[in-house]
Parts: structure tokens; sequence; C-alpha cells
């Protein structure tokens, strides 16, 4: 069975973080012959701050890959990573896309393009995967200082699945210290250790469902965390000017935010306003943040919908393209099945 079938063909997304160096394209290799072995046609938006796609050398030629070059790719996500994506669906229609970012990039970024571009195509944020190099955390750990720290922080508290990498490189007692301090960052990813990132691959892309983001510091570490892209020296290296006036809306910092989760919900068809507009009016308050575009039973026309704060506001759009009837969900750890519940018994009542 496709991949693609439980959701009426949206397609799978997976985000691969880490540091530079952490075994995320020895990981990309293997998940995309995974899927190639299980009769899936994968494919790659690749994230280099240089101006040549190395890391894309190791991929099979056979596999459709598209390239972001010369800056990190949160730098230019609101605009140029929603293009690429939209292009390898109309150009290539993979069953899966997994998008390697460069390592001096904040995941967060990326995970708000990806839903923003789930609202005019149909895909589907799975897993954010952050590698993680056991001996350079340990070594930064001991010093607990530096941009680098900083930015390796933020990659962890986002994941939804962790993967200890280079194990072999450091002692029993170091992974120990290692994983009570992974879970500290983050207490709601599976911790999975690794050697040269062999692991096993069901297990991994089944762990981590449902994507979410540990931000906030625990409660005990007081220290200051960015809440815009840590610049490191490879990004001043290679021109990253990271002006966010010009690429990024305002948004909230990252210490107002904990555990944060995604769930987008596909219409199979149209839903009366009114309940709809009631359901959103119930959302429980762990769900904070709302979006979407749908078209109602009752109406002619199309509406953009937002909600935030317990506010709702509707407008009226003509959408370009065949844009499907979607709404993107995001709040601190809600029971998504409930949310899926509701939605799909309006739309069972419209349907009787």
């Amino acid at each position: 069975m496709s991949i693609t079938s439980e959701k009426e063909q949206s397609i799978p997304v997976y985000i691969l973080s880490g540091f530079l160096g952490s075994g995320k394209t020895t990981l990309l290799v293997q998940l995309i012959e995974h899927w190639q072995q299980a009769g899936l046609r994968p494919a790659v938006v690749m994230n280099e701050l240089g101006e040549v796609n190395l890391d894309g050398q190791v991929v099979d030629a056979e596999v459709p890959m598209t390239e972001m070059l010369g800056g990190c790719i949160c730098c230019t996500v609101r605009g140029d990573l929603g293009i690429q994506l939209a292009d390898l669906v109309r150009e290539e229609s993979p069953d899966v896309i997994i998008i390697e970012a460069t390592g001096a990039a904040n995941p967060m970024e990326i995970l708000d393009a990806v839903t923003e571009t789930s609202l005019y195509m149909r895909l589907e944020l799975k897993s954010l995967i952050t590698v993680v190099d056991a001996a350079h955390l340990s070594g930064l750990y001991q010093e607990q200082k530096g941009q680098t720290f900083k930015l390796m922080q933020e990659q962890i508290r986002c994941a939804s699945i962790l993967i200890l990498n280079k194990t072999d490189r450091v002692n029993e007692q170091e992974i120990s210290d290692l994983r009570q301090l992974l879970t500290k960052w983050n207490g709601f990813a599976p911790v999975i250790q690794a050697v040269r990132c062999e692991v096993d691959m069901d297990l991994l892309l089944q762990s981590g469902a449902g994507v979410h983001a540990y931000q906030a510091a625990a409660e005990s570490d007081k220290r200051e965390i960015s809440a815009e892209h840590v610049h490191t020296d490879a990004c001043t290296e290679h021109g990253c000017s990271h002006d966010h006036g010009q690429h990024h809306e305002p948004h909230a910092p990252h210490a107002s935010h904990e555990h944060v989760m995604v769930y987008t919900h596909y219409f199979s068809q149209p839903v009366k306003s009114e309940a709809f507009e009631r359901f959103v009016a119930g959302l429980p308050r762990d769900v904070y943040r709302a979006k979407g575009i749908l078209s109602f039973s009752d109406t002619a026309s199309r509406f953009w919908f937002q909600y935030a704060y317990r506010e709702s506001d509707y407008m009226k759009i003509t959408p370009q393209g065949d844009v499907p009837n979607v709404a993107v969900f995001i709040g601190e750890h809600f029971d998504q099945a409930v949310i899926r519940k509701q939605l799909m018994e309006m739309e069972a009542i419209n349907q009787a």
C-alpha cells in the first residue's frame, strides 16, 4: 500500500536536522534506499551553505532533488522553500519528501514553511529528525557557551525524534550523561543510539509521530535561548546576511512555547460554515494557532481562516490553481485524534 494512501494522497514530508558533520547525509542515503526498496519514489530538498552541493553527490542520480545553495534554508524559507516543494510535487510526483537542512539552520523556520505550503498542497509533515554528534555535544556541553552550543540546543529542542550518533566515540558513562541531557532539553522525543546512523528505519519512521518542537528552556535552565537564527562563522563566510525583516513575518520568542505539535487536516468535502465556526470557537486552549483554506457547503465563496488567542477571522479569497480544503492546527500537547474525529464527523453529517 502506498505511503500516501492514508490521507487521500497527501505526501509525507520529513525534516532532517543536525549540526554540521553530525551524520545527516549518511542518514539521508539510508532513508532513500529504504523507501526505494519499499517501491516508493522519494524526493529530496538539499540545502548547503556553499555554492556547490557536495552532499548531493552521494544521492542516487535517479532521485529527484532540488538544491538550495549559498545560504541557510531558514533565511529564505518563506519564499524559496515553498516554491521548491511546489515544483517538486508538480514535476516529480514523489511518494515522500525529505528536507535536509544545513547544519547552521534553525529547523523551526523550516517547519513553519512546510505547514504554510501544506495549505495549498497536499503535504503532511510527519517528523523532524535531529541527528546529534555524541562526541561534539559532549565537548560543547562541558564548555556550555558559544553560538554553536545554542544552535545545537535549538535543533534538539525542535526534534520529534533524536538520533544520538557516533556513540562509538564516547564511553558508556558519557552516553548515559548525554541521554539524560537530551531528555532534559527535549523530554518528548524518543532517543535512538547509533553508529554511522545505522538504525531500524521502520522504528525511526514510526517513532516521534506528530511533529512537535520542544523550544522552551527547562525551568532549571535559565540561559537565554535566541528566538532567531543563530549566526555562525559559516553563515558569515558564505554571505548569509539574515535580514529577517525582509524574509520573515514577526513571530513570538521561542521562550513563549513549550511542546508544539502540528496537525494538518485535508477535508474530503465542504462542511457547513456555522458548524465549523462552532468547532473553532470550542477548540481547547492547548490549540493556540490555526489557519486554513476552506469551501463551505452553504456558501459559494472560498475562505481563508485564521485563529489565534481565542479569536477567529474569515476572509473571502480566490485561490490560484487547484488548492485543497485544508486546516492546520498548532498547539501544545493537544489530542490530535479528537480534532480529527470532530472534523470527520462534520464531513459525515454534511454527506448524509
